[in-house]
């Protein structure tokens, strides 16, 4: 810590640590009897429309919001364009 308060992660492998980001597009409460009948080919109805921003989430805590895009020239591949990086102040 060259001013002994911040690390330097320049210098170690925690930058090299992967990590797992999870894509929150929506939320659905369905009745127990509702989800058990649950079969292939069956719809669970999400809170959120198809162009509605999603959550980008670390370890359970929200980081950013984006919106869903295809990757260009990957057709089917998808992508999530940040467009807000959640702040929580000093922690």
């Amino acid at each position: 810590m060259p001013d002994g308060l911040t690390p330097d992660f320049s210098q170690n492998g925690i930058l090299t640590v992967p990590i797992e980001v999870v894509v929150s597009v929506g939320k659905a409460q369905p009745l127990i009897r509702d989800f058990l009948n649950m079969r292939r080919d069956s719809l669970l109805v999400l809170d959120s429309k198809i162009d509605d921003p999603v959550e980008v989430r670390v370890a359970g805590r929200v980081i950013a919001r984006g919106d869903l895009q295809e990757v260009p020239d990957q057709a089917g591949v998808l992508a999530v364009r940040l467009t807000e990086i959640v702040t929580y102040g000093d922690m």
